[in-house]
């Protein structure tokens, strides 16, 4: 599904990982969240974090899960790097 501003959702290995045991209701719940990330990548995450390279992770909770993520605005890319439940 395109989005106005172009942006796609990719998922990291250590994501999808996370993703592929849940029931399919969770998973679809997860996939609703990320393309709203891709309809938005400027939203304001809950807090951020930097990876061991240095770069800015953003984190947003909803909907029972944490998305670690980060924009590549050059290429029009969310890229989820994890994905937690929220116990």
């Amino acid at each position: 599904m395109a989005n106005r501003l172009g942006y796609r959702v990719v998922f990291a290995d250590a994501a999808v990982e996370s993703f592929v045991g849940l029931p399919r209701r969770r998973q679809r719940r997860i996939l609703d969240r990320a393309q709203e990330l891709a309809f938005d990548p400027f939203v304001v995450p809950d807090f951020r974090t930097h990876d061991a390279t240095g770069r800015e992770i953003s984190h947003i909770m909803t909907d029972g899960f944490i998305f670690d993520y980060w924009v590549d605005h050059a290429v029009k890319q969310v890229i989820i790097t994890e994905i937690e439940a929220i116990d």
